[in-house]
Order: C-alpha cells, then structure tokens, then sequence
C-alpha cells in the first residue's frame, strides 16, 4: 500500500513538472533581452564599427609603403646616325626595361589635421557607446512594457476567471429559485446572458494575453519556445529624493550625453578645419632595381641599377580661393548651433523630469486609492451576496455589486503596472535605469 502511494506520488509530481510553465522573472527577461534582442545586436554592431575606426590603424599617423614592379618590351625600327659619321639601320630591334621599387611615405607635419582628426574618432567612438546606451534603455522600457501588460491581463484573466465563476453558481442558484417557485425565468434568462458575456470577456482577454506573450517574446529575440508566466509583484521605491534625481537628469541624462560629445567633436572640427592653413611635411622614401636590356643601336647595351633615394617635401596651400575659409566658418556656425540645441534640450529635459515626476506620484496616489477601492467593492459584494443568497436583492443589485468588484479589480491591476512603468521612465531621464535592480 505505501509503495503504491509513493509511485503515484511520484507519477504527480512528474505531470506536474511537465505541465508547469515557465515562469519568467523581470530579471531573467533583461538577461535575454540583453543577450538576443536584435536591436541591441545592431547597436552592437555599431559600436565595433565605431572602435575599428578609432584605432591607430585608421588614424593617419602610421606611414604607407608600396611596392611597385613593371616590366616593358619594344620592338622598332630605328636608323642612328653616330657622330663619327656612321648610319646603322636596325629592323625589329628589341629592347627591354624592368623595374621594382619599394616606396615609403609618412606625413611629419599636416598642421595637426590629423590630431584633430583622431581626437574625433575618439570622440565618435564614445558617442556610439551613448548611442548604443539608449538602445538598450529604450529596449528596456519596452521590454517592461509589454511584460507588464502580460501581468496586467494574468491578473485580469484572475480576477474575470472568479467573475464568470461567480456567475455560474449564480445560474445554479437561480435554476433552484425558478425550480422551487421562488423565482422567475427571467432569473435564469438574465443569469445566462451574464455567463455568455463572462466567458466572451475572458476569452478576448486570453487571447489578448497570448498576443503579448507573442510581443514580449519578440522583445526576448524569439528565446521562449514554449508557453511562460510572468511575475505579476511589483513593488515601488518610495525613497527617491525629487532634487537628487534632478541633479542626476541634468549630469546622466542620454540625451544631455549625446549633445555634449557633439559639442566635442564640432569643437575638434573648427580646428581641423583651420589646420588647412598650415603646411604639410612629408618623408619620402625608396629602394629600387631597375634592369634596361637596350638595342644595338645604343651605346650600352645592358644596364642595372639598384639602391636608396629619399626626401622631403613641403605642401602650403597658400590661398585656395577661399574654400578653406567658408569650411572654418560654417565649422563655428555648426558648433554655435549644437550649443544653442544644448540650451533648449535643457530646458525640454527639465520639463519632461518635472512631468515624469508629478505623473509617477499621481499614479502612486492612484493606486493607493484603486487599493482601498478594493476593499471597499470587495465588502460591498460580499454584503450584497449574503442578501442575494436570503432573497433581499435582485439580481440586476447583484449583477452590479459584482461589476462593481470586478471593474476595481481591473483597475487596480491597470493602476499598479501603470505606476511601475511611470518609475521606469522617471529613472530612465535621470540615466538611472540600468543602475536598478529588476
């Protein structure tokens, strides 16, 4: 008896094993999103572009070598005439020259062009790892997104579960009435419409459920294979200081970032520019062979040289029509236009934070108050339910003070996710998202 209680003990725990779905964490889905999300592969992508060329390979610092080899056959007719007086007539006299050569070239001096020039790459490099940076907080709040629209309607489908439930025993109650004479058909009738409507609200909100997991998965890269639950807590940091938050907005904000190294890298153009008003100062260098097989009509017949030559060369540009001059100017103009952009993004991100903030208290507030309502609808139909089961009220009283639980429910669950995601967009202006724990 005992074995047969352990096996079937077993074999439960087994199904239940097999049947049980996975349940996705927030911290788990920000691992994945992380991992897989196609967006952030790409801004991935980016970012390598982005430090390839801030290498020394690409800077123009290191010098160019070139190896070069010709080869070159004639056949003429020639006629010399030598000086002692002597005509010598060839037909189809063949010659030939063959060279190879190795040339080195390296820029000394280009007005410091070429500083400024990888000074912007840097730059540039950085910009991308704060454009990369975005990405993936802009994923993140997508991601919680629909991950709590996920738990929002897990909940909902709860809350409207124990709704049509409710309305079931309901018909049963009202099918005993009309039995026993102490009620009419239009009890039943009525208790029948309230089921139907239940079970089309609960299956538009599974499949409504369904499509979100489907987007959610989306945002994962397409890493779930199977069905997933996710986790409906939530819970608030109510210990955020508002003037330490904006503090950090004004130092940390992605966007204040971005406009600042822009602001760098029209700094370093102004000066790239202006380093075309320099000479440039370059080394030359070669080794050489070179082989000439010459016609009798030559006075040497076959000659060969090899060796070294080098040098230097200077470049100034001294007056270019004035295009050098329009770059330089346009360069400040540029570089006056993202500081005028600065000040106005300012502006506009101390707004939004003020917005952010006041909307993250509201609904706070908000879902205290849908907490409380809670309880209030919750006494109300558990009041209205034991009149209903005594005969005191109709159905019609009762069918409300159900609606009137099942609406606060579903305005509960819809306040508290909407508080949540209120949080994430407030830390994300400040440049705090990535610093939290999911």
């Amino acid at each position: 008896m005992n074995i047969k209680f352990v096996f079937l003990s077993m074999l439960l725990m087994i199904q239940a094993s097999v049947f049980a779905q996975e349940l996705l964490s927030p911290e788990k889905a920000v691992v994945l999103a992380l991992k897989n999300n196609y967006g952030i592969k790409l801004a991935h992508t980016d970012v390598e572009i982005a430090n390839n060329n801030a290498d020394i390979l690409n800077s123009g610092y290191l010098p160019t070598l070139n190896g070069n080899a010709g080869a070159t056959y004639n056949s003429n007719n020639t006629e010399a005439e030598f000086s002692d007086g002597r005509v010598t007539t060839l037909k189809g006299a063949e010659s030939s020259r063959y060279n190879a050569s190795v040339d080195l070239n390296y820029v000394l001096f280009d007005g410091l062009g070429r500083s400024y020039n990888y000074k912007q790459l840097k730059e540039n490099q950085q910009l991308t790892g704060l454009q990369a940076r975005e990405t993936i907080e802009n994923t993140i709040l997508q991601l919680f997104t629909v991950y709590y629209n996920v738990a929002e309607l897990t909940k909902n489908i709860d809350a409207l579960t124990e709704t049509l439930a409710i309305s079931k025993d309901r018909l049963i109650r009202s099918q005993y009435q009309f039995d026993y004479g102490q009620s009419t058909k239009l009890a039943v009738l009525n208790a029948e419409v309230d089921i139907n409507n239940d079970s089309i609200n609960l299956m538009n909100s599974k499949q409504q459920l369904q499509n979100y997991k489907r987007d959610l998965n989306l945002v994962l890269g397409n890493t779930i294979l199977g069905d997933f639950d996710v986790n409906t807590q939530v819970s608030f940091n109510t210990l955020y200081s508002r003037s330490e938050l904006l503090e950090k907005t004004k130092v940390n904000n992605i966007n204040l970032l971005q406009i600042d190294k822009n602001i760098a890298i029209n700094t370093l153009g102004v000066k790239f520019q202006k380093s075309n008003y320099l000479p440039t100062v370059g080394l030359t260098g070669s080794y050489g062979w070179n082989k000439s097989n010459n016609n009798a009509a030559s006075f040497v017949a076959v000659s060969t040289n090899t060796g070294f030559s080098g040098g230097l060369n200077l470049s100034w540009n001294l007056f270019d029509g004035g295009s050098t001059i329009t770059r330089v100017k346009n360069a400040k103009i540029n570089l006056e236009a993202q500081n005028i952009q600065k000040e106005q993004l300012v502006v506009s991100v101390e707004r939004d934070f003020s917005n952010a903030w006041d909307d993250y208290q509201n609904k706070l507030r908000i879902f205290k108050l849908q907490e409380e309502n809670i309880n209030t609808s919750q006494n109300n139909f558990d009041r209205t339910l034991e009149k209903f089961k005594l005969g005191q009220v109709n159905s019609i009283e009762f069918r409300q003070a159900q609606l009137n639980l099942l609406n606060a429910e579903l305005s509960r669950n819809r306040a508290k996710y909407l508080a949540k995601l209120a949080e994430f967009y407030l830390l994300q202006l400040s440049g705090e998202l990535l610093n939290m724990n999911f």
